[in-house]
């Protein structure tokens, strides 16, 4: 049986220079907007990435992106990002993510992303950082 996750969520505007044209949001900006969930988990929840490079000497690479499409956000529109850690027992983070416009809660996007955990050295660790490991303990994972 795998733990509990945790969730954060954070409300963004959308920005002119992140619209098409038509006034529709460009769909690569909402990569951009995975990691301002990402940001704001981590805020949350204790788990900095730039800390964690500079405390414990990991980097977290993305090693998998997935991105579903359901609506268009527009100029002018604001967004929840939504962002759900799934816990592992494997040596690696894995967060979905739901994006919702702010107005009516209606569900415009959904995604996945996979990180590893990498040395300064450039090691690809296959067993959970022990920083790691003590956050989730932390975190009743």
């Amino acid at each position: 049986m795998l733990e509990k996750a945790l969730v954060a969520e954070t409300e963004i505007a959308i920005r002119f220079n992140e619209v098409d044209a038509l006034g529709i949001v460009w769909h690569g900006n909402y990569i951009k907007y995975f990691e301002d969930g990402r940001e704001a988990f981590g805020e949350k929840f204790n788990l900095n990435f730039q800390k964690i490079y500079l405390n414990d000497g990991f980097v977290t690479p993305i090693v998998n992106v997935d991105c579903s499409y359901k609506q268009s956000l527009k100029y002018g529109d604001r967004a929840i990002i939504q962002t759900r850690l799934i816990p592992t027992r494997a040596s690696k983070i894995v967060f979905e993510y739901s994006i919702f416009r702010a107005l009516d809660r209606q569900l415009m996007c959904t995604g996945k992303t996979t990180q590893v955990f990498v040395s300064r050295e450039g090691e690809l660790f296959y067993t959970v950082p022990e920083f790691y490991a003590n956050w989730k303990q932390k975190m009743g994972l």
